[in-house]
Order: C-alpha cells, then sequence, then structure tokens
C-alpha cells in the first residue's frame, strides 16, 4: 500500500471512533477499502467533531476547540449563573483541606472536575487551575467548589478558544518546563508544568504535582 518512502497514513482508534490521516488522498482510499473488506464500519466523510473535539479548517491550518463540550459542561453545572472570571483561578487564595468547612456533594464535585480534566485537552490555559481542584476530590468542601466554579465562569468568557496549528508552522521541537518550590500549601509539594511545540503548533502539556 505504500509506495514511496515518503508516504505515510495514521490511524487514530478510540473505542469504535477512528480517524485516518494520510500523505495522500490515495493512500487514505486504499487504508479504508483495506479496513471495510475486513470490519464493518460507516464512512462518514471529513472529519468535523471526533470524541468532543471539533476541527475547524481554514486555508492556513486547523483550529481544534471543544466549545460543544463547554457548553454541555455549563448546562449541567452553571446553568443559572451569569457571572464571569477573568482569570481560571485567583492566585490570592490557597486551597487546603479545609476541615472545618462545610461539605459538598462529592459526587457531584468528581462530576465536574472529571468533566473539566477532559476539556484540558483543548485548552492547556485551564489546566494548572483543574489540577489543584482536582486534589481536593476525597473530601470536597464549599471553598473547593468555589474554585472549580470559578474555571466555568472564566469559560464563559471564552468559550471559542481553541488550539491553532497552522500549515506553515515550521518545524522546529521545542520543550520549555519550570516548576514552583513548594507550593502546596497541604503537603509543601513542588507542581511541575512544561509544554512542547513543533514550530509554532502546541502539541503537548501538563501541570501535575511532583511526587
Amino acid at each position: 500500500m505504500l509506495k514511496r518512502l515518503d508516504d505515510y497514513v495514521i490511524l487514530c482508534l478510540y473505542v469504535d471512533d477512528m480517524l485516518i490521516i494520510g500523505s495522500n488522498d490515495r493512500i487514505i482510499k486504499s487504508t479504508k477499502d483495506m479496513l471495510n473488506s475486513m470490519f464493518d464500519m460507516k464512512d462518514i466523510g471529513l472529519a468535523d467533531v471526533i470524541l468532543g473535539i471539533k476541527i475547524s479548517r481554514t486555508s492556513n491550518g486547523l483550529v481544534l476547540d471543544q466549545s460543544y463540550y463547554v457548553d454541555k459542561i455549563l448546562e449541567k453545572f452553571s446553568k443559572d449563573d451569569t457571572s464571569l472570571a477573568r482569570t481560571p483561578i485567583d492566585t490570592s487564595k490557597h486551597l487546603s483541606k479545609n476541615r472545618d468547612g462545610k461539605a459538598v456533594d462529592q459526587t457531584r464535585y468528581r462530576a465536574l472536575i472529571g468533566s473539566l480534566l477532559y476539556l484540558t485537552a483543548s485548552r492547556p490555559n485551564i489546566t494548572f487551575a483543574v489540577g489543584v481542584c482536582a486534589r481536593f476530590q476525597s473530601a470536597p468542601k464549599e471553598s473547593h467548589m468555589t474554585a472549580a466554579k470559578r474555571i466555568l465562569r472564566y469559560l464563559k468568557g471564552c468559550q471559542e478558544v481553541g488550539l491553532w496549528y497552522p500549515k506553515d508552522g515550521g518545524f522546529k521541537l521545542i520543550g520549555c518546563s519550570d516548576s514552583d518550590y513548594a507550593g502546596c500549601r497541604v503537603d509543601r509539594k513542588s507542581t511541575s508544568g512544561t509544554f512542547q511545540m513543533f514550530g509554532n503548533r502546541l502539541v503537548s502539556w501538563f501541570s501535575k504535582k511532583q511526587n
């Protein structure tokens, strides 16, 4: 099937959702024909939405965003809240276990955090804030829920933000990392952050408390 050294095909599979990427239309079609001969499949054409991530095409590149998914989160967890926040986290406040605070519904809190964690697939700008709130899922209090809902208020003001992948973005691989020093007020552990760029395209990132 690969007739030239520069031919390639990439197949992304998650349960029963599949995305096929290739160096040209011929190789993509031959891959589809081969798979169709072996499995019961349905070709829905050019990818528009995959796993809740919207793919928008322009003459200069692609934009990936989860605006549809943000809609669902806001409808479920913040339907009646019309206020906005300019940042996803209040840096003047530090979350703790807050043993004397009023407890909130643990199931609902975990559901909110889980939804926000999936949203970081295209929103690196909330990764740190979501990671901080995720540390208190075992016994969430009102202060933790307030911090999590601040992320929702932030998202309302920038719902369409996504990742931009230009055609002519260069091919240099660049990686950056940093960390605070004992920034967690609970156990005094540090938090690391990193991102990797392929040219000027963001391809990987995370924010994580160190072990």
